[in-house]
């Protein structure tokens, strides 16, 4: 019998898998805490799933388990705002996401050799009392796609993101190796580059792109190409589109992996927006189309750019949302760094068909393919939490079909090129220009509460406050120079770096 390493449908195919391969020894179950930058969970040995290791090496597992997943009771208290009398949760281990990792891992100890491997599972966080958990994202995520659905605006949304990476200069630990240099007489930080390619322009470290998609697709997952990026050490997979909760689970799964491919190369790979400045940063420009009965919402073959009313409204809402919700979509101190004009990411708010201008565009490869047809949404980076920056992105289109709003103008004209004044003659909003200000909107936001529960938003906005108040106490004298919404402080390279 052969056995697959993806795609169960159900535990009795996982269960086959195990028995099949004994070098599965572990169950590793990631989940996401409130920021999302990386995964978070524990694992378990396979034994834990009521199964015993016979002498042939293969496993004696229990036929009593439930179909729909394992339940592990594990102290919630450091990845949660919870307190420690009540930080008993359980995770729900949703098998159908089962992947088997690909590659081994091998022992150290003298006279002990052994090599295993380990078996990847998402899953959700309860409460033992309230079923699914408020601090939980990808339970968020879920329930905002059961209510997309109940509203009977689409039954599956599909997500496609744009993950862009630096790799830099490692140490020994594998952390990056950092330089100084001076800038207007004041002294900086910064990651040390390894190679000087340009965007479809060589560069080196090719190789870690192909064998990051070569573990993913025996994960069972497709990616679409890769290439150069804009800046030096830059570098871009995109990923095949997915159903909004397999592409989280997913940019959760990637990132890690990219992570440790480039370890692997003496390198360090990097998903912080902006960690160089005077270079392009770090985006995620994310795609998606929402299907109903397997047709395109957004498709309409009788207008002129193939744009339904729908997805006209969808835009016009993420439109009047994204203040609201770019707190979320780009949530460090950091991330306003990147969203500046010149370096070709987005700071003002409008729309148009092919346009990288543009906050919103309409990819213009294949506009006549029903089913390719799709809005992307520049300003996201890749160190969000994948769960509820699509969570809000996807609301807030839907409120916008709900509500009936407008479809918006094109603006078929070079943003970066106009005025101030220009922008407010044509109506064009800036994004918020900095963290303090996203999180102000996001504190008043009608849309954010009722996509993340009022404790969630709360206390996802108090962390987000202290990690401002962190950078602006590094500053010290500095906090009011100008300069600094450009420079990359040594706080956002001491602190950020490290773990995004």
């Amino acid at each position: 019998m052969t056995i697959k390493n993806f795609g169960f449908n159900d535990l009795k195919e996982v269960k086959d898998a195990l028995r099949g391969d004994p070098d599965i020894r572990f169950i590793r179950f990631i989940t996401a805490d409130m920021n999302g930058e990386r995964p978070c969970g524990f694992t378990i040995p396979v034994s834990e799933l009521g199964s015993h290791i016979k002498q042939d090496g293969s496993l004696d597992i229990r036929d009593d388990l439930k179909k729909d997943g394992v339940l592990k009771g594990f102290d919630a208290s450091s990845l949660y705002p919870e307190r420690i009398n009540e930080s008993d949760k359980n995770a729900s281990l949703d098998f159908s996401t089962a992947r088997i990792v690909p590659w081994y891992y091998t022992t150290r100890t003298g006279g002990f050799e052994r090599r295993w491997k380990e078996m990847v599972v998402f899953g959700d966080i309860l409460d033992p009392k309230n079923g699914p958990y408020k601090y939980d994202s990808r339970s968020i995520l879920k329930r905002t796609l059961k209510k997309v659905k109940d509203l009977g605006i689409a039954d599956t949304v599909y997500i496609g993101p744009e993950l862009e990476f630096f790799l830099f200069k490692a140490d020994e630990t594998g952390f990056p190796v950092i330089e100084e240099f001076f800038h207007d007489d004041c002294r900086y930080l910064r990651p040390v580059l390894v190679d000087k390619g340009r965007y479809f322009k060589g560069g080196k470290f090719g190789e870690i792109r192909k064998e990051a998609q070569m573990i993913l697709q025996e994960m069972g997952y497709r990616s679409e190409y890769d290439h150069h990026e804009v800046s030096e050490s830059q570098h871009e997979i995109d990923l095949h589109y997915l159903p909004a909760l397999e592409m989280a689970d997913l940019v959760i799964l990637y990132r890690y992996i990219i992570k440790k491919v480039a370890r692997s190369y003496g390198l360090f790979a990097s998903f912080m927006p902006k960690p160089i400045a005077g270079i392009n940063g770090t985006g995620m420009h994310t795609h998606q189309s929402l299907f109903k009965d397997g047709n395109n919402i957004f498709y309409d073959e009788n207008d002129r750019n193939r744009l339904s009313l729908d997805c006209g409204r969808y835009i016009a809402g993420m439109m009047q949302y994204i203040p609201e919700i770019t707190a979320a979509l780009d949530p460090w101190v950091n991330s306003y760094k990147r969203l500046v004009p010149g370096y070709e990411a987005p700071a003002y708010i409008c729309f148009d068909v092919q346009n990288r201008s543009s906050l919103i565009r309409i990819p213009g490869y294949d506009l006549d393919d029903p089913n390719a047809l799709r809005i992307e949404l520049r300003n996201p980076d890749p160190s969000c939490n994948p769960y509820i920056a699509f969570s809000l992105q996807i609301m807030a289109g839907v409120k916008g079909i709900v509500d009936k709003l407008d479809p918006p103008d094109l603006k078929d004209i070079n943003v970066f090129a106009l005025s101030e004044t220009e922008m407010e003659e044509k109506g064009i909003r800036r994004l918020p220009p900095d963290l303090g200000t996203a999180l102000d909107l996001m504190e008043s936001s009608d849309l954010v509460r009722d996509v993340l529960g009022d404790e969630f938003r709360t206390h996802y906005i108090n962390a987000k406050r202290a990690h401002l108040q962190d950078y602006q106490d590094g500053l010290g004298h500095r906090l009011k120079d100008g300069s600094m919404r450009t420079q990359i402080s040594r706080y956002e390279i001491e602190e950020l770096l490290p773990v995004l």
